[in-house]
């Protein structure tokens, strides 16, 4: 344990957006560091979840436009999607962008250990702590976890013995399906779920959602929820909405609504209930990292209970988004090194790759509700945007900006169409500087885009 191999400035635990991104940031300050991640690097991001369901959106996007493109005068006698080809493709994806991950690393001189680590205690010099990996005992003066997070499986009567049978899955194994299952119901209408229902209906499978709440899609504008519910529908997707499962049964699935009992058949069961933080076996108890049901508490720089310990990522359980755990493993960094900065959480903007895109970032008008905050509205039709109508047929996608009374500032831009994912980051803009309206009214937006839109807005509010 003397050895000077294996005594760091920083001991990084977790291999996903958060850990490898503050890793190369560590090194281009000049730290001496090590990470640790047991599986793939890239973490769930790379490997079970934005960019493999991204992959399959995208072949189901060209599917879905090749089958209405006589709508735009381009005929197609027959479309068909080859679910094992894309799958392929999707490992190919995969395989480069995680490839690269571990380039970057090591051109970074990030010493990289393939091995699951947990802490120990304190080092006895009381400078630091002691980790455990691979047999070995390593040291450092500071911990970086990014331990990510799981796909959660209620205690619904009968899941346990489904996953195990291989008839329920998680987001996880679905994405390796060998063929598109009939009948698929999906359990659960947050983001997860809708992505993949989206992309099986394109696949030809009879999907249907139930979700527990009144509207699909969690907390997004409830104006917008209901336009991406009716595109759904109108694609064959079935929902069950305000609806409680309450067991499984070799492939039936029983659910309460409305004080009704039902049940549906199903060839594959996708429980896509939201994910949980993976703190379980770090060893956060040892040096007393405190933690509220598993998620690490982090203030907003980063740092946890115990000086000299940082979290960043679905660890944490704030955000649980890739482009989140990006900024705060930099933010850790940047601390560590003597830097003020924090992550502003107001102005992280998320994105459901359906088909309608959804995107938006900041209050809604409940949010602002809820915080005792007032707000003035306006919501503009995307047919404002010639881009849009020269682009889209029959659509219904609108655009909705929420601007605070007091100060005239921009609070929120929710989203629901083409190009919204591209959009949002300029959006996320104007909500963390906190512009005004005059100051967006100034705003040249280049023409013909969808994101005129956001301007025409700005002239409505008063």
């Amino acid at each position: 344990m003397g050895s000077s191999e294996n005594k760091f400035d920083l001991i990084i635990i977790g291999g996903g957006p958060a850990g490898y991104n503050a890793a190369i940031r560590a090194s281009e300050e000049g730290l001496k560091m090590a990470l640790f991640e047991e599986r793939a690097l890239g973490g769930v991001c790379l490997n079970e979840g934005c960019i493999p369901t991204k992959t399959l959106l995208y072949s189901a996007k060209i599917a879905d436009s090749a089958r209405h493109g006589a709508d735009y005068g381009v005929k197609v006698d027959s479309v068909s999607l080859d679910h094992a080809a894309i799958i392929k493709r999707k490992n190919r994806v995969v395989r480069t962008l995680t490839g690269g991950v571990a380039a970057s690393l090591r051109t970074a001189c990030v010493t990289v250990l393939r091995e699951s680590a947990k802490i120990d205690g304190r080092a006895l010099s009381g400078e630091g702590f002691i980790v455990s990996a691979g047999g070995e005992k390593f040291i450092a003066k500071r911990l970086l976890l990014c331990t990510g997070s799981y796909a959660f499986i209620p205690p619904i009567p009968g899941i346990d013995e489904a996953v195990t049978a291989g008839y329920a899955v998680t987001s996880r194994e679905i994405l390796s399906l060998s063929s598109i299952p009939p009948r698929l119901i999906v359990i659960g209408g947050g983001v997860i779920g809708l992505e993949l229902a989206s992309y099986f209906n394109s696949a030809g499978s009879d999907v249907t959602v139930i979700e527990a709440m009144p509207q699909i899609a969690g907390a997004t504008d409830s104006d917008i929820s209901a336009i991406l519910l009716r595109n759904h529908e109108a694609k064959g997707i079935k929902f069950k909405l305000c609806a409680k499962v309450t067991s499984v049964r070799d492939g039936t699935v029983t659910y309460e609504s409305g004080g009704q009992v039902a049940t549906l058949d199903a060839d594959l069961i996708l429980v896509a209930v939201g994910r949980r933080p993976k703190t379980d076996a770090v060893g956060l108890e040892n040096i007393g990292v405190r933690t509220n049901r598993g998620a690490i508490l982090t203030d907003d720089a980063c740092r946890t209970s115990v000086p000299g310990v940082f979290a960043a990522g679905d660890c944490n359980g704030k955000s649980m988004l890739a482009h989140t755990a990006y900024r705060e493993g930099e933010v850790a960094i940047n601390v560590m090194t003597g830097l003020r900065d924090t992550v502003d959480y107001n102005a992280i903007p998320a994105v459901i790759y359906t088909n309608p895109e959804v995107a938006d970032v900041g209050e809604t008008e409940n949010s602002a509700k809820a915080k005792g905050i007032d707000v003035k509205t306006a919501t503009v039709p995307l047919v404002y945007s010639g881009r849009y109508v020269a682009e889209t047929e029959y659509g219904d996608g609108i655009l909705k900006l929420v601007v605070g009374k007091q100060h005239n500032n921009v609070l929120g831009v929710h989203m629901i169409g083409p190009c919204a994912s591209e959009i949002i980051y300029g959006a996320a803009m104007l909500v963390a500087r906190e512009v005004r309206l005059d100051e967006l009214r100034r705003a040249v937006f280049p023409h013909p885009t969808v994101g005129e839109a956001l301007r025409e807005a700005a002239f409505m509010i008063k």
